[in-house]
Protein backbone atom coordinates (compact mmCIF):
# COMPACT_ATOMS: atom_id res chain seq x y z
CA UNK A 1 0.00 0.00 0.00
CA UNK A 2 1.30 3.45 -0.85
CA UNK A 3 1.58 6.25 1.67
CA UNK A 4 -1.51 8.35 2.31
CA UNK A 5 -1.93 10.98 -0.36
CA UNK A 6 -3.16 13.43 2.26
CA UNK A 7 -0.22 14.62 4.34
CA UNK A 8 0.25 17.54 6.74
CA UNK A 9 1.56 20.71 5.09
CA UNK A 10 3.18 23.96 6.17
CA UNK A 11 0.43 26.08 4.55
CA UNK A 12 -1.20 28.51 6.98
CA UNK A 13 -4.68 27.43 8.00
CA UNK A 14 -5.98 31.02 8.28
CA UNK A 15 -4.57 31.82 4.84
CA UNK A 16 -6.45 28.83 3.46
CA UNK A 17 -9.73 29.79 5.18
CA UNK A 18 -9.44 33.41 4.06
CA UNK A 19 -8.94 32.24 0.48
CA UNK A 20 -12.34 30.52 0.38
CA UNK A 21 -14.58 32.14 -2.23
CA UNK A 22 -17.87 31.27 -0.50
CA UNK A 23 -18.26 33.81 2.32
CA UNK A 24 -20.66 31.61 4.31
CA UNK A 25 -18.19 28.74 4.08
CA UNK A 26 -15.47 31.12 5.29
CA UNK A 27 -17.56 32.25 8.30
CA UNK A 28 -18.45 28.65 9.18
CA UNK A 29 -14.83 27.54 8.82
CA UNK A 30 -13.67 30.28 11.21
CA UNK A 31 -16.29 29.15 13.73
CA UNK A 32 -15.20 25.51 13.31
CA UNK A 33 -11.56 26.51 13.85
CA UNK A 34 -12.60 27.86 17.24
CA UNK A 35 -14.79 24.85 18.09
CA UNK A 36 -12.15 22.27 17.18
CA UNK A 37 -9.33 24.20 18.90
CA UNK A 38 -11.26 24.41 22.17
CA UNK A 39 -12.22 20.74 22.10
CA UNK A 40 -8.96 19.25 20.88
CA UNK A 41 -6.57 21.73 22.51
CA UNK A 42 -4.45 21.24 19.39
CA UNK A 43 -3.12 23.54 16.71
CA UNK A 44 -4.85 23.27 13.34
CA UNK A 45 -2.76 21.87 10.47
CA UNK A 46 -3.68 21.89 6.80
CA UNK A 47 -3.59 18.31 5.50
CA UNK A 48 -3.31 18.13 1.73
CA UNK A 49 -4.92 21.06 -0.04
CA UNK A 50 -8.18 21.43 1.86
CA UNK A 51 -8.47 19.47 5.12
CA UNK A 52 -7.94 21.17 8.46
CA UNK A 53 -6.80 18.53 10.91
CA UNK A 54 -6.16 18.28 14.63
CA UNK A 55 -3.80 15.82 16.25
CA UNK A 56 -2.60 12.64 14.61
CA UNK A 57 -2.53 8.92 15.19
CA UNK A 58 -0.68 5.93 13.77
CA UNK A 59 -2.41 2.91 12.36
CA UNK A 60 -1.22 -0.25 10.69
CA UNK A 61 -2.67 -1.71 7.51
CA UNK A 62 -2.97 -5.40 6.66
CA UNK A 63 0.41 -5.27 4.89
CA UNK A 64 1.98 -4.18 8.24
CA UNK A 65 2.78 -0.66 7.03
CA UNK A 66 2.31 2.14 9.54
CA UNK A 67 0.56 5.32 8.48
CA UNK A 68 -0.30 8.64 10.10
CA UNK A 69 -3.54 10.56 9.83
CA UNK A 70 -5.36 13.29 11.74
CA UNK A 71 -7.52 12.40 14.74
CA UNK A 72 -10.30 14.76 13.67
CA UNK A 73 -10.86 17.79 11.49
CA UNK A 74 -12.95 19.32 8.77
CA UNK A 75 -12.89 20.54 5.20
CA UNK A 76 -14.84 23.57 3.98
CA UNK A 77 -15.73 22.18 0.56
CA UNK A 78 -17.64 24.05 -2.12
CA UNK A 79 -20.75 21.88 -1.76
CA UNK A 80 -20.71 21.44 2.05
CA UNK A 81 -18.69 21.27 5.23
CA UNK A 82 -17.18 17.84 5.77
CA UNK A 83 -16.33 17.00 9.37
CA UNK A 84 -14.13 13.99 10.00
CA UNK A 85 -15.42 11.75 12.77
CA UNK A 86 -12.80 9.06 12.31
CA UNK A 87 -14.54 6.38 14.40
CA UNK A 88 -17.74 6.58 12.38
CA UNK A 89 -21.23 7.12 13.74
CA UNK A 90 -22.62 3.77 14.89
CA UNK A 91 -21.82 4.47 18.56
CA UNK A 92 -23.45 7.90 18.47
CA UNK A 93 -26.99 7.22 17.21
CA UNK A 94 -28.67 9.17 20.02
CA UNK A 95 -26.49 12.25 19.43
CA UNK A 96 -27.04 12.01 15.70
CA UNK A 97 -30.82 12.18 16.22
CA UNK A 98 -30.36 15.45 18.12
CA UNK A 99 -27.90 17.02 15.68
CA UNK A 100 -30.10 18.57 13.00
CA UNK A 101 -29.79 18.49 9.20
CA UNK A 102 -26.84 16.43 7.89
CA UNK A 103 -25.68 13.49 5.79
CA UNK A 104 -22.98 10.96 6.59
CA UNK A 105 -20.38 8.87 4.86
CA UNK A 106 -18.24 6.22 6.54
CA UNK A 107 -16.43 8.75 8.75
CA UNK A 108 -17.61 12.06 7.28
CA UNK A 109 -20.37 14.26 8.58
CA UNK A 110 -21.65 16.53 5.82
CA UNK A 111 -23.52 19.72 6.68
CA UNK A 112 -24.50 22.54 4.35
CA UNK A 113 -23.94 25.28 6.91
CA UNK A 114 -23.15 25.35 10.58
CA UNK A 115 -26.55 26.83 11.44
CA UNK A 116 -28.20 23.60 10.16
CA UNK A 117 -27.01 21.72 13.25
CA UNK A 118 -27.18 22.13 17.01
CA UNK A 119 -23.71 23.45 17.84
CA UNK A 120 -23.69 22.02 21.37
CA UNK A 121 -24.57 18.55 20.08
CA UNK A 122 -21.86 18.91 17.43
CA UNK A 123 -19.32 19.77 20.14
CA UNK A 124 -20.39 16.72 22.13
CA UNK A 125 -20.10 14.50 19.06
CA UNK A 126 -16.58 15.73 18.33
CA UNK A 127 -15.57 15.12 21.96
CA UNK A 128 -17.09 11.62 21.99
CA UNK A 129 -15.24 10.81 18.79
CA UNK A 130 -11.94 12.03 20.24
CA UNK A 131 -12.52 10.03 23.42
CA UNK A 132 -13.04 6.89 21.35
CA UNK A 133 -9.96 7.65 19.22
CA UNK A 134 -7.92 7.98 22.43
CA UNK A 135 -9.21 4.60 23.56
CA UNK A 136 -8.43 2.91 20.24
CA UNK A 137 -5.20 4.78 19.49
CA UNK A 138 -3.58 5.95 22.72
CA UNK A 139 -1.05 8.74 22.35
Amino acid sequence: MADNKTQPTEVGVLDFVQSLENKQRQVDALALLDIFAKITKRVAVLWGTSIIGYGSYSYQTADKKTHQFMRTGFSPRKQNLALYIMVGFSDFEEKMQQLGKFKTGKSCLYINKLSDVDEQVLRELIQLSLDEMARRYPE
